[in-house]
């Protein structure tokens, strides 16, 4: 169905900024860790076609992708960010991405399956490479005139209210926090180039308000902000770790504090559910760190429990920062930011509404870490559904022992 074509990933540096951040605290104190990545789509049954017809395409596409070394130039970006030690870009100018830890398989409901195994410090960052790439080939087949008229004409939308909410912002108090959003659209873009557009046209529009995006490559060449921190594979690596179960998220949490004494300071807190985050994330945690990150559940009220355990520790929530990345467009964005305004500073990350909104239904793919070494590892998600893994026993035994509840 789909058509092979030139590469569509031409730089290691077309990858999130997390990738690169979760990758030098890897290397740095746990460089033998093995994990196992699973591959899936949450809504095979609204793809327009089975996925399973992109397999040949995509295989090529992992082999172009194998070849692929930084450039010198990509090299000196990543060395002037503060946070990005030297040995590590030192690892990353001989980095080479094995294509023996990938497979790729397909069966009889045209379902496609990918796995990835192998050293973490190579399969973690297959990821967000993998997923933009079943993206583009999985949406090339449906792209037409119409369909980039229709994209352009919902992102010109985009950009009136850009221009609405700055207009807005201007009434505020000055000491009101601003309206922040970043593009964190490239796992699930509708294609590189339409990524790169998206960005820069944003960007342009209203630079106060769009001024960072995850994708390194599109920081690197607009001039703009790489935003990101920790995602829910490095926390979860913790549950196989040599700490005790109990312990891993606060393991994680002090492995990060140790690797960026300071920086990168946004924590994420669904990895077993915001109420057991919050019981590990103490008085120390919340003063080492800048703020949190919500990925699951109802926003307003894990904005509001992470309010009120800042001041059950005395912490001014005015200090401190909520960055949103769940599911989110510029509206649900913004009243969030009105509901907040002037208790806590908040930001956004916005993924598919940004990147992918053609007028055709996404599709809802993912690459999960499901065993690091030899171990089953999960995330109890404060939403139905997002959890992946096979093993029950172990489900029940990390709901267990952070006391999370069976969701209704």
């Amino acid at each position: 169905m789909t058509v092979s074509y030139a590469p569509i990933i031409t730089s290691l540096l077309d990858n999130d900024l997390y990738k690169f951040t979760m990758l030098q605290a890897m290397l740095h104190q746990f460089p033998q860790t093995h994990g196992v990545y699973r591959f899936r789509c949450r809504n095979n049954k609204d793809a327009a076609y089975p996925l399973a017809d992109i397999q040949k395409d995509l295989e090529q596409q992992l082999d172009s992708l194998c070849e692929l070394r930084f450039l010198p130039d990509e090299l000196e970006y990543l060395r002037s960010l503060r946070f990005i030690r030297s040995d590590f870009v030192d690892y990353l100018e001989l980095f080479k991405l094995k294509r023996r830890f990938i497979t790729v398989s397909t069966d009889d409901k045209g379902r496609l399956f990918i796995d990835i195994e192998g050293p973490m410090i190579q399969a973690m960052f297959f990821e967000v490479f993998v997923l933009a790439i079943v993206n583009e080939l999985y949406f090339n087949a449906l792209s037409n005139d119409s369909v980039i008229e229709e994209g352009q004409r919902r992102l010109d939308a985009k950009v009136a209210l850009l221009h609405q909410y700055a207009e807005e912002q201007t009434q505020y108090d000055q000491d009101m926090p601003p309206f922040i959003v970043a593009d964190f659209g490239t796992r699930r873009r509708f294609s590189r180039r339409w990524q790169a557009h998206v960005v820069e046209t944003l960007h342009k529009a209203e630079p106060k308000i769009v001024g960072g995006t995850s994708n390194v490559y599109l920081a690197k060449q607009l001039g703009m902000t790489p935003i990101g921190t920790m995602a829910h594979e490095f926390m979860q690596a913790f549950q196989a770790l040599d700490v005790r179960l109990r312990d891993s998220q606060k393991a994680a949490l002090e492995a990060w504090v140790h690797e960026y004494r300071g920086d990168l300071g946004i924590a994420l807190t669904d990895v077993v559910g915001m109420d057991a985050f919050l019981r590990d994330f103490d008085l120390y945690f919340a003063k080492l760190f800048d703020g949190l990150r919500h990925d699951s559940g109802d926003p307003y009220i894990w904005g509001d429990k992470a309010i009120a355990h800042y001041e059950k520790l005395k912490i001014d929530p005015k200090t401190k920062i909520l960055t949103f990345s769940d599911g989110l467009n510029l509206e649900k964005a913004w009243e969030l930011h009105q509901y907040f305004k002037g208790r806590i500073r908040t930001s956004f990350g916005i993924g598919t509404n940004l990147t992918n909104d053609m007028g055709i239904t996404p599709i809802n793919i993912v690459l999960k870490l499901v065993e690091c070494n030899g171990q089953p590892v999960a995330k109890l998600s404060d939403s139905p559904g997002k959890t992946m893994i096979n093993n029950d026993t172990y489900l029940a035994y990390l709901r267990q022992v952070f006391e999370v509840d069976e969701p209704e």
